[in-house]
C-alpha cells in the first residue's frame, strides 16, 4: 500500500525526470542549431575574422576621421577603405606583379635554353660544408646549362609549378584582403553598436566585474599584434621592396616576399638587404654615388623594424610585450596567421586572470597589512 510520502517521492521523481528530459532535448536542439549555423557560416569564417581584425585595428583612425567629418560614420569608413586600397593593395600588387613576371621569365628562359648563368665567383668553393657542392653545380650551369636542366628536369618542373601556384595563391589572398577591407569598412560604420555588443557578451560570460576590462584587453591585444607584428612586417616589406625596385635589384618582388615572411617570424630583414647591398657594389652598373644612396636606403629599410616594433607592439595593452610576442608566435606556429591574433589574445587574457588571482591571494595582502 502506497503511503503519502512514497507517492510524493514518485511524483517528484517523475517531475525531475521530465525536467531533465526537457533540459536534454533543449540542449540538443541548441547544439544542433549551433552546428547548422557553423556549417552555414564556415565558408566565410576566414573572411569575417580578417574583417573583424582590420576593423578593430583601423577603428581609432576611423573615429578620428569621423569627428573631423562631423560624425559621418559611413563617409569616414569609405575613406578609410579607399586609403587602405591605395596605400596597401597598390604597392603590394606592383611587388607581386614583379614577383610573377620574374618567375614566368625564369620558367620561359629555362624552357627555351636561353638562361645565362655567370661563372662562379672566387671563394665559393671554400665556403664551409656546402661550398664544393655549390661550386660544382654552379660550374656545370655555367658550362652546360641545358644538360644540368635536363638532369634536374623533374625537380625544376615541380619547383616551377609550386612557384606559379604561390603566385596564384598570392593573387587569391589579395582578392580576399580586398573583400575583407570592404567588409571591415561596413563593420566600422556600425562600430559603436558592435562595441556595445562585444562588451555585453564579455559581461555575460565573465561577469560585470571584469567583463568590460577583458573586452578592452582583447581589443587592445588585437591592435597591438596587427600593428606590432603584421603591420611592421608589411611596412618593412613594402619599404624594402620599393627600394629594391628603384635600385634595379633582380627578383625584387621575391625578396620583398621573403622580407615579409621573415618579419612575421621575427627574423631580421638584413638577411635580405645586406646581400642586395653587396650586389649593388659587385654586380650592378651603378656609379659610386648611386650605389651609396641605394645602400643607405636599403640598410635603413632593413633596420626599420627595430624602430617600429617597440613603438607599436604592446602599446595600450595591460600585459608585458614578451607575453604578447610569445602568444603571437605560438599562435602562428599552431594555427597560422590568424592564430597570431588568437594566441596573443588568449595569452594576454590568461596573464591577466593569473595576475588577478595572484593579487587576490593572502601573500599579496600581507605586505599591505604590515605597512599599517
Amino acid at each position: 500500500m502506497n503511503t503519502p510520502e512514497k507517492t510524493d517521492l514518485q511524483v517528484n521523481s517523475r517531475v525531475a525526470a521530465s525536467l531533465l528530459m526537457d533540459v536534454l532535448i533543449r540542449a540538443g536542439l541548441v547544439l544542433a542549431l549551433a552546428l547548422l549555423c557553423y556549417r552555414v557560416f564556415a565558408p566565410f569564417l576566414t573572411l569575417i575574422a580578417w574583417s573583424v581584425i582590420l576593423a578593430i585595428t583601423l577603428y581609432p583612425m576611423h573615429q578620428s576621421l569621423a569627428r573631423k567629418l562631423g560624425g559621418k560614420q559611413g563617409l569616414a569608413a569609405t575613406l578609410v577603405v579607399l586609403a587602405g586600397v591605395v596605400l596597401i593593395l597598390v604597392p603590394t600588387t606592383v611587388l607581386m606583379s614583379s614577383f610573377g613576371d620574374t618567375v614566368r621569365q625564369l620558367v620561359q628562359d629555362i624552357q627555351n635554353n636561353s638562361l645565362e648563368v655567370p661563372p662562379p665567383r672566387e671563394g665559393v668553393e671554400n665556403w664551409p660544408v656546402v661550398g664544393e657542392r655549390i661550386h660544382a653545380v654552379w660550374s656545370q650551369a655555367y658550362s652546360d646549362l641545358p644538360d644540368l636542366v635536363q638532369s634536374m628536369q623533374p625537380k625544376i618542373g615541380e619547383l616551377a609549378r609550386k612557384a606559379l601556384g604561390t603566385v596564384a595563391g598570392i593573387g587569391t589572398a589579395l582578392l580576399m584582403f580586398l573583400a575583407a577591407i570592404i567588409v571591415a569598412g561596413i563593420i566600422m560604420a556600425f562600430g559603436q553598436a558592435g562595441a556595445r555588443a562585444m562588451r555585453a557578451i564579455f559581461v555575460r560570460i565573465i561577469g560585470p566585474a571584469r567583463g568590460a576590462e577583458f573586452a578592452a584587453l582583447s581589443t587592445a591585444t588585437i591592435r597591438a599584434v596587427a600593428q606590432g607584428v603584421l603591420g611592421v612586417a608589411f611596412i618593412q616589406a613594402i619599404l624594402v621592396g620599393v627600394c629594391l625596385l628603384v635600385a634595379g635589384v633582380p627578383w625584387a618582388g621575391v625578396l620583398a616576399g621573403i622580407v615579409l615572411v621573415l618579419g612575421i617570424v621575427q627574423v631580421p630583414a638584413v638577411i635580405v638587404t645586406l646581400p642586395a647591398i653587396a650586389w649593388l657594389w659587385t654586380g650592378s652598373d651603378h656609379g659610386t654615388g648611386a650605389a651609396t644612396a641605394y645602400s643607405v636606403l636599403l640598410f635603413v629599410a632593413g633596420l626599420a623594424d627595430n624602430v617600429l616594433k617597440p613603438l607599436m607592439l604592446g602599446r595600450g595593452v595591460d600585459a608585458p610585450m614578451p607575453v604578447i610576442l610569445i602568444g603571437a608566435l605560438g599562435g602562428m606556429a599552431t594555427a597560422g596567421i590568424l592564430g597570431m591574433f588568437v594566441g596573443a589574445t588568449l595569452l594576454a587574457l590568461g596573464y591577466q586572470i593569473f595576475m588577478g588571482w595572484v593579487d587576490a591571494g593572502p601573500a599579496s595582502a600581507a605586505p599591505k597589512d604590515a605597512d599599517h
